[in-house]
């Protein structure tokens, strides 16, 4: 507080915003309780009136952010987006913003939990619900706080360490149809993930600098893939037949994009035949990246390989680089041998 024209003001400064304004008294006693009430009125967010979105309900909230905000993304997580907003919407309807309290989201993890629903894809739908509350805290201003970010993520324990070993790809790749086969043998030479690799066009293939490029990875940035002789070797041969109706490397019979879902069909039948038990189409990227690390290839590189956002994402492979550690504590052998030697001579004659 200060005093100005003999009476009372208080500056007060909260968050962005600045509260400068005359108690209208001489008395310091009142001029102070005046100004506790004002301190209390703006922490319980009635000093500056109704946030214009007041009255916004999640539906409000999430056309805005599909129409403005989704379309920044890739086409990967405006599939995410599009699937987690089911999910979301079947269970906040039409609620007001201001209804949409950190208890109820709770109830909402708790009985997507008891249908059975992965923690991964649990937080990657609050994940979308967080970004749709902080647009509409900082940009579009509709309303003062993001009820989400009170609420803790759930501990993701569902990640799958399986891959092939040599004898089960050799029995897969012999029931797998012709063009099945084609794609199981670029995938595990590759890691490209399902969509990247049904997605990929010619005009991303460059066989003279041995290259792809990713266009749209998921997490956004385009990467480039080096190819080794057995994936060019494929892309060759595909090559020379290419349809030139299509710009699609991998066709259907219609020369058309191949189906996800007639994708994973054939493959299913493919394990069924060789007795292959739990495991996915995506597992071929594990193996991909497993087997780089089993032959000293460090994180970083395969990392950068999987198009991953950050390096933890690809701690899981860790545990598979033991020539990998050998070579870093090898190294410090290196120009220190007649050192040590010199050493233990010297240890031995004491």
């Amino acid at each position: 507080m200060f005093k100005r024209g003999g009476v009372w003001w208080t500056c007060i400064r909260y968050e962005d915003k600045k509260v400068q304004k005359s108690l209208e008294t001489d008395d310091r006693r009142l001029a102070q309780a005046i100004e506790a009430k004002i301190r209390a009125e703006i922490a319980e967010g009635k000093f500056f009136g109704k946030p214009v979105g007041q009255s916004k309900t999640f539906k409000d909230m999430m056309e805005k952010f599909m129409q403005e905000h989704a379309p920044k993304v890739s086409k990967n997580m405006q599939k995410s987006y599009a699937s987690s907003l089911k999910h979301l919407a079947t269970f906040w309807g039409n609620s007001k913003l201001s209804d949409i309290k950190p208890k109820l989201i709770s109830e909402y993890k708790v009985l997507r939990k008891n249908k059975g629903i992965k923690p991964a894809t649990i937080n990657r739908e609050l994940a979308m619900l967080s970004k749709a509350f902080n647009l509409a805290v900082k940009e579009w201003e509709w309303i003062r706080d993001n009820p989400v970010s009170r609420v803790p993520k759930e501990k993701e324990n569902n990640e799958r360490d399986r891959w092939l070993n040599a004898e089960d790809e050799k029995r897969l790749l012999e029931n797998s149809l012709s063009w099945l086969k084609d794609i199981i043998i670029f995938d595990l030479n590759t890691g490209l993930r399902q969509d990247e690799l049904l997605s990929l066009q010619w005009s991303r293939v460059d066989l003279f600098r041995k290259i792809i490029i990713i266009q749209e990875s998921k997490n956004g940035k385009p990467r480039t893939i080096p190819l080794n002789q057995i994936a060019l070797d494929i892309l060759m041969e595909k090559s020379k037949i290419r349809n030139l109706k299509s710009d699609l490397v991998f066709l259907s019979n219609m020369s058309t994009k191949i189906d996800r879902h007639n994708l994973r069909r054939a493959f299913n039948i493919a394990l069924d035949k060789t007795g292959i038990q739990n495991f996915h189409f995506h597992d071929l990227r594990h193996t991909f990246a497993t087997r780089l690390a089993q032959r000293g290839i460090d994180i970083y590189k395969i990392s950068k390989l999987l198009g991953h956002h950050s390096i933890e994402m690809t701690q899981r492979y860790a545990h598979h680089c033991p020539d990998s550690l050998k070579d870093g504590v090898q190294i410090l052998e290196v120009g220190h041998n007649l050192v040590t030697v010199e050493i233990n001579r010297n240890v031995s004659n004491v």
